[in-house]
């Protein structure tokens, strides 16, 4: 994914990475342009199936971040927690 984000960035298009949690640290050490790290288990890095309202909160965060990172490397977290029953 950080090869496939540079190479997108390399030709003009800005990406965001959206990873979960559990790999925070290895998603930071590729030195990606944006990355939205998420507190959602693996497999689900939008959020919980069916819950279209967290994952609209995590795709909004994810564009806001195309506006808001000022620098290469910026690494963001979403704040909520994963709650799979709220729908």
């Amino acid at each position: 994914m950080g090869h496939l984000a540079r190479l997108f960035e390399e030709a003009g298009t800005p990406t965001v990475v959206v990873g979960i949690g559990a790999f925070r640290d290895r998603l930071a050490s590729l030195s990606l342009p944006r990355v939205l790290v998420t507190p959602h288990p693996m497999g689900r890095p939008l959020g919980p199936p069916g819950n279209v309202q967290r994952q609209r909160e995590t795709l909004l965060a994810a564009l806001a971040l195309l506006e808001t990172a000022n620098h290469n490397g910026t690494v963001t977290t979403l704040p909520a927690a994963y709650r799979p029953g709220v729908k």
